[in-house]
């Protein structure tokens, strides 16, 4: 199919007009792309693995130039981490891109079937959303996971990538489009908004003759302002304000290795691990093994009265501290009465994300399981598997702390909605 032209910042539209040439663009592959079927779709993801590891050349000179612009400004460590690709992270997307080839397709699959008295059998089948709008902000490898599962899932992309990842995405978006040539399908499925104008961001929020979701992926700033402007049905979340808490019945060896990798894997990422909260029945060789493991691995631990007596090295804590998602190496430290605490502290400060309880005693946990009312919660396990690809979904566009429609990771079958299919032999209604 041939592709239609794409309007590029370089053409100086006026945003608005640029903006509706992507929109109806985006509209028509829509329609292409719920038309083909599986094995097409799949094939675009599959070349278009193919063609990110063979730009891996490119795509790391791309993304140099982007990371020297962030340091040029000052941009702070954790953001810079999430900025950087390089050979390991390009591989990881082109595996990202095989895994979600590899799922089942989501669309066309029926969810339910009945017939009722009048003779009509009527099915619930799964369809696609239609245009989904992607506003993420520094992390380039989104750019590839959005795309694939939206192209995965028959849904059109309309991507707006933060300035400080335009050069790496648009040569991401470049190998997507390589894969959908190969398989026939219009590269206006994918599309990456060519300009770093904040204007196209506003644009984008009142798009609703050719947008059907907005998914908006990055800091509070961003993710309120969707939330308050846009005129069209939005998937999101807020803050990570994430809690992994230590019960009198966890065994130390393992509380010690859970909380380590919960905040400090990678402490850039949503999944992290912000708040730590410590049974008051813990063992007092156990609490302070947890915390100085924190203080050791180089992590600044900011804690109330019981923790900073655990260790000298402890900052004392402000009212604030407890409410900051930090997406870096600190983290908060409360002392809570047992899991009836912990779970009445998440009430009061949590974000509805991901927390973690470890635990020996299976009653206690699957207390908390069952009453932290979070999209996401774990026993025994750290909050950093608080992604998709963990989950077995292939990948994500982000972690939803909606309660309608999508819930925790959004995944390919979170990007389809359904419609009722009514066969019948000539029924008219009384």
């Amino acid at each position: 199919m041939n592709a239609a032209p794409v309007a590029t910042a370089a053409r100086a539209e006026p945003i608005d007009d640029l903006m509706e040439t992507l929109g109806a663009a985006a509209r028509r592959a829509a329609v292409a792309l719920a038309d083909a079927d599986t094995d097409t779709r799949n094939r675009a993801l599959t070349v278009a693995a193919g063609a990110l590891r063979a730009a891996t050349p490119e795509l790391i000179a791309a993304n140099q130039r982007d990371v020297a612009a962030a340091r040029e400004k000052g941009q702070s460590g954790p953001l810079i981490d999430r900025l950087v690709l390089d050979a390991g992270r390009i591989e990881g997307m082109a595996r990202g891109l095989e895994a979600v080839a590899a799922l089942p397709d989501p669309v066309g699959r029926e969810i339910a079937r009945w017939s009722v008295p009048s003779g009509l059998d009527i099915a619930r089948i799964a369809v696609p959303l239609g245009v989904i709008g992607i506003i993420y902000e520094s992390r380039p490898n989104v750019t590839a996971d959005a795309g694939a599962l939206c192209l995965k899932s028959g849904n059109a992309a309309i991507l707006r990538g933060g300035s400080e990842s335009f050069h790496s995405s648009k040569a991401i978006v470049a190998c997507l489009h390589e894969g959908l040539r190969q398989a026939g399908l219009p590269v206006e499925a994918v599309q990456l908004v060519p300009t770093t104008d904040r204007a196209a961001v506003g644009a984008m929020l009142a798009m609703t003759r050719w947008i059907d979701i907005i998914v908006p992926r990055g800091g509070p700033s961003l993710v309120e302002r969707v939330q308050r402007e846009s005129r069209i049905p939005v998937i999101a979340h807020l803050m990570g304000l994430n809690h992994t808490y230590v019960d009198a019945s966890a065994d130390p060896a393992m509380a010690v290795a859970i909380v380590l990798n919960a905040k400090l894997r990678r402490t850039s990422v949503c999944g992290a691990t912000e708040t730590l909260l410590l049974d008051a029945a813990l063992p007092a060789p156990t609490r302070k093994a947890v915390v100085a493991a924190l203080l050791d691995a180089g992590c600044e631990v900011r804690g109330d009265a019981g923790v900073q007596a655990l260790d000298t090295r402890v900052v004392a804590a402000r009212a604030e501290d407890f409410d900051t998602e930090y997406l870096d190496a600190i983290i908060s430290a409360a002392t809570v009465e047992g899991v009836e605490g912990a779970i009445a502290f998440i009430g009061c400060h949590g974000s509805g994300h991901t927390d973690a309880i470890v635990a020996g005693d299976g009653a206690v946990a699957e207390r908390f399981l069952a009453r932290v009312d979070s999209a996401i919660v774990l026993w025994n396990a750290s909050t950093q598997f608080a992604d998709g690809g963990e989950f077995g979904m292939g990948a994500e566009i982000g972690i939803s702390t909606n309660r309608l429609h999508a819930r925790g990771p959004v995944g390919l079958e979170q990007l389809a909605t359904f419609k009722y299919v009514v066969r019948g032999s000539g029924q008219t209604r009384p």
